[in-house]
């Protein structure tokens, strides 16, 4: 019987929130600035810590395949596998609900994207450069700062600012277990049946994420 009476249900739903509340978007602008701060803060804190990450996990940068390596790839598999809002959910229990949390929450999730597409471009590297490097007497940073990270500098953009539009989009709905953002805003319109609110929301969020979408667009358009 649900599903027999979803369809009014929707055409109801949508007649409330028709026209959206235009005067609502003076209580908009902060949580989206702290969406924005949330997603790029834990792009930030991502890209710091899967960088180590990736040259333990790749096969011709990591001290030892038997010990340190598998810790990498279990670090990887591990952020991966729990979504940022579980995470989120966890970190508002442990310090608290806000901006942080969200911003943390952000940040584990994408470690392992981070990392294993990194690792990934470490390991198709074009040896030779390195060995050429290594033919000189060049020290193992040496090696590293001139013959491995100069070819990997495109995919490590690449990779980041992907992530960090992706992150927009997740953001976005971290409020709604109360990590921050205009997701906050959402939550409390929905629980109060403001539906006019809601729609304005729902605009806000798509515009934000067309507007990241297109700067994504051009930043890795200018890299490759």
């Amino acid at each position: 019987m649900f599903v027999e009476d979803a369809p009014r249900q929707a055409a109801d739903l949508a007649e409330r929130m028709v026209p959206p509340k235009w005067s609502y978007m003076e209580e908009l602008w902060i949580p989206i600035w702290d969406t924005i701060n949330i997603a790029t803060l834990g792009t930030a804190l991502a890209i710091i810590m899967a960088f180590p990450i990736a040259f333990c996990a790749a096969r011709n940068t990591t001290p030892s395949t038997v010990l340190v390596r598998p810790i990498a790839l279990f670090i990887i598999v591990s952020s991966r596998s729990i979504n940022s809002l579980i995470w989120a959910l966890m970190l508002v229990t442990l310090i608290g609900p806000g901006v942080m949390a969200g911003v943390i929450a952000i940040g584990l999730r994408s470690i392992g994207f981070c990392a294993k597409l990194l690792y990934e471009a470490i390991e198709e590297i074009d040896p030779t450069q390195v060995e050429a490097i290594t033919a000189t007497g060049a020290s193992g940073a040496q090696k590293l700062s001139y013959g491995i990270v100069p070819q990997i500098l495109p995919a490590f953009a690449g990779i980041s600012v992907f992530r960090w539009d992706i992150n927009i989009r997740e953001s976005t709905v971290l409020g709604l277990v109360g990590a921050g953002g205009i997701g906050l805003q959402l939550d409390a319109s929905i629980s109060t049946l403001t539906w006019t609110q809601v729609s304005l929301i729902l605009l806000v969020i798509l515009g934000t994420v067309i507007v990241s979408e297109w700067v994504s667009a051009k930043i890795r358009h200018a890299i490759i």
